[in-house]
């Protein structure tokens, strides 16, 4: 049997994992009190059961004894379960956003005007422990949905191998600002800029036209090959140490032409290359709706 704990941060996304999750055939059990965990466990792993797969979801919830959480797996797995913990993670920014457009309380949030904010510091101390010992962390922070379940699929479903760091391309304009969460920020401003020839002025680095025009340079190649290099040698100790998302971000002026074509680009050369994440993102260039 596969066992799945799913937990981490509220407003993390461990309700959208579980759905996700359960469309892939787990049998999965939300908020479960966590001091019926090995009773749980116990009557789940019964002979003559037909369930193969089961994700469990556990909340931090101001009346549940959550630290007990990690002495019950550490004696289930000493009784010979196998249990696979991930951590549904986000940035206390991103956190505070969810919590302020859904309007809801968070649940260790004092409940007499307390701060979002101040819940969201006690939960992850609470879950320090969790989250170190967890098998697959994955931050939401900056990912769409369809991403998430890229990843989940890449765990649950093609048992791929998996170090928990997600690589997060993001093109934009210096104009806009720098990504307040940019590890890597890089500057294409040195090549020719399309903004300044009428056909293509109004398209971005989506549109081929513009994508041939800006890569037709042989520094653009030249850049393209250094910096998937620096990533290539980055990335192995980035994992070393534990990181959990490497935000990647490529700037020109405006964030339509340049660094999108230079952010497609280098998604294109990391892809498939390793056992981690990777998403893109065009932060400057209008969405169609």
């Amino acid at each position: 049997m596969r066992f799945v704990i799913v937990t981490g941060m509220s407003g993390g996304g461990k309700r959208t994992a579980l759905k996700m999750l359960e469309d892939m055939g787990f049998y999965c059990v939300d908020n479960l009190p966590v001091l019926l965990l090995e009773k749980f466990m116990e009557v789940i792993a019964m002979p003559n059961r037909e369930i193969g797969k089961v994700a469990l979801g556990l909340d931090v919830r101001a009346d549940q004894e959550f630290p007990n959480v990690e002495r019950i797996v550490e004696s289930l797995v000493a009784n010979g379960y196998k249990i696979e913990i991930l951590f549904m993670e986000a940035s206390d920014e991103t956190l505070v956003r969810r919590y302020k457009e859904s309007r809801r309380l968070h649940p260790l949030a004092n409940f007499e005007g307390g701060r979002v904010a101040d819940g969201i510091s006690k939960e992850r101390e609470i879950l320090r422990g969790m989250k170190k010992r967890a098998d697959y962390v994955i931050d939401t922070s900056n990912l769409l949905t369809r991403e998430l379940k890229e990843e989940l699929d890449r765990i649950f479903l093609k048992n791929e191998s998996y170090n928990s760091l997600m690589i997060h391309v993001i093109s934009f304009g210096f104009k806009n600002g720098i990504p307040s969460d940019a590890d890597l920020v890089f500057d294409v401003r040195f090549l020719p800029n399309p903004f300044y020839i009428e056909e293509l002025k109004h398209m971005t680095g989506n549109d081929a036209p513009v994508r041939d025009y800006v890569m037709s340079f042989e520094q653009s190649g030249q850049f393209l090959d250094k910096l998937s290099d620096l990533l290539q040698f980055l990335i192995p100790h980035y994992v070393t140490e534990g990181k959990y998302q490497l935000v990647v971000a490529i700037g020109c002026t405006g964030g339509q032409h340049r660094s999108v074509t230079l952010a497609n680009a280098l998604y294109e050369r990391l892809r498939d290359k390793g056992n981690y994440g990777l998403a893109i993102t065009h932060r400057d260039v209008p969405t169609v709706k």
